[in-house]
């Protein structure tokens, strides 16, 4: 059984702030307000598989009003969704996603991106695309007053393997990058 998944996400830019997409820091003269690292690429890929499974979205998961997700790692974050999903008897299939964003140029990101995406998701880096584009300087990302993201996740169940008997019968879940032939 498979489940598809969608996820945005937006966060203003400021200055004094950081700029991380992917979990990559972007040298940038502004970065993304947000209660954690404000990484919108991570987060919309985090909603991307929490609706896909049915359990809401990362700001019920991770809420701003907790204290101990202040500034936040988002990749910390991917791999506590990750472990959701687990849970649940899926992993990631493949993630489709597009930024959006005037400046800065992000294409010699991408590849860093992937990479840190598929390690945080358990997939290879060909299940991982990344698309940056702009809005020829139209609303608020034209006007470079934030970045937007959207994620596209297509999510598989994982084969179940049995134990032993002795065991009551119980199952183990296994990845599908973990399968042996």
């Amino acid at each position: 059984m498979m489940r598809i998944g969608h996820g945005y996400d937006v966060h203003p830019l400021v200055v004094g702030r950081d700029l991380i997409l992917g979990g990559v820091k972007i040298p940038h003269g502004k970065g993304l307000l947000g209660h954690s690292d404000a990484d919108a690429l991570i987060h919309a890929i985090c909603d991307a598989c929490l609706g896909a499974v049915g359990l809401g979205d990362i700001g019920r998961h991770f809420p701003d009003s907790d204290a101990q997700y202040k500034n936040i790692d988002s990749r910390v974050l991917l791999r506590q969704v990750r472990e959701q999903l687990r849970a649940k008897g899926y992993a990631a299939g493949n993630i489709d996603s597009t930024i959006i964003a005037q400046a800065p140029k992000l294409a010699p990101y991408v590849p860093q991106m992937i990479e840190n995406i598929a390690a945080d998701l358990g997939v290879a880096r060909g299940d991982v695309n990344i698309k940056a584009t702009t809005t020829e300087r139209l609303g608020f990302t034209g006007r470079e007053e934030g970045i937007a993201a959207h994620a596209v996740v297509l999510l598989i169940k994982t084969p179940l393997k049995k134990t032993s008997k002795k065991k009551s019968q119980t199952r183990e879940r296994k990845t599908p990058a973990r399968r042996r032939r």
